[in-house]
């Protein structure tokens, strides 16, 4: 990694780093894999390093470079930005709510992956409403999210609290990626609200419905946890109200544990292997597609 590191900051902005993998605009015409040991050589033949990259923008010419949060940080980058901003975190917790507006495309922040920064906050759907209490949110297109832990750490709900979603991550800007985060809430956890989003290596946890809205979404090689709840617990809940909507969410590679389509996932006991419930709404059966292409465990159905 190049770029200065400025004594006392927390937050530093780097000219250049060479462990992250950012999406360059190619036109990907082969298909994923079904052998999964080969996923990462197929993934890095159709993906461009940074450093091939041009048009890297480095905050630090203009401002100093010094920022005790990360907030701060992307406040530095000019609205209407066309250069990628690489914003490298140093390995701390950091207790505060992060929004990039639409107006800052092309953002990137990321650790080394063997020291990731805990990023925090406890927010509530009854203080925010449910996709403001996110501890992260992207609205802009181009994010890049790279070795980073994305916390909700307002209390677990108990069934009889009042607005206790509480959501770690929600993205709504378009052809936005995510690399080995670890995004932790309960209720509706991560809000895949709508665009084009990619997850590679991620690790997400929650209890209900905790991946949930209108996304268009790819999980590669991506690890659900499931809390444990007594009674049905639901994974995902996609928002998709019409049949000519052109979104989803597919699951490929991953694991599950403790309109969605799963392929070569393993699916242990904690999943239900009927696979999906129109929660008392028959009415859904005409929008919501579900499928399962040569999944394996307890909680696949060899039927489908």
């Amino acid at each position: 990694m190049a770029g200065k590191i400025i004594k006392g900051s927390e937050v530093y902005v780097a000219t250049m780093c060479v462990s992250i993998l950012l999406f360059a605009p190619i036109i990907v015409s082969q298909l994923i894999p079904a052998d999964k040991s080969q996923v990462n050589s197929w993934f890095n033949g159709i993906i461009k390093s940074v450093k091939e990259r041009d048009n890297t923008l480095n905050p630090e010419l203009g401002g100093g470079g010094e920022f005790d949060t990360i907030t701060k940080a992307i406040k530095s980058v000019p609205s209407g930005n066309t250069k990628r901003v690489i914003i490298s975190i140093r390995p701390r917790s950091y207790k505060e709510k992060i929004r990039i507006e639409r107006n800052k495309p092309f953002i990137t922040l990321l650790r080394d992956p063997q020291n990731m920064p805990n990023l925090t906050f406890d927010s509530t759907s009854k203080q925010y409403g449910t996709i403001d209490s996110a501890t992260l949110i992207t609205e802009c297109s181009y994010f890049v999210g790279a070795n980073l832990n994305l916390l909700n750490t307002a209390p677990r709900p108990d069934g009889k609290m009042v607005g206790a979603q509480v959501v770690a991550l929600r993205v709504s800007g378009d052809r936005s990626t995510f690399y080995n985060c670890k995004i932790f809430g309960f209720q509706d956890t991560l809000c895949d609200d709508r665009g084009n989003h990619f997850f590679k290596d991620c690790h997400i946890r929650g209890t209900i419905d905790f991946i949930f809205g209108s996304g268009k979404s790819l999980y590669l090689n991506t690890k659900i946890f499931v809390e444990g709840d007594p009674g049905l617990t639901l994974i995902t809940a996609q928002v998709r109200e019409s049949s000519s909507e052109d979104t989803g969410y597919s699951f490929v590679h991953g694991s599950i544990f403790g309109t969605t389509k799963n392929a070569y996932t393993e699916m242990g006991n904690v999943v239900n292997p009927v696979g999906w419930s129109h929660n008392l709404q028959p009415e859904r059966a005409k929008t919501i597609y579900y499928g399962e292409y040569k999944c394996t465990g307890q909680g696949a159905n060899p039927k489908t």
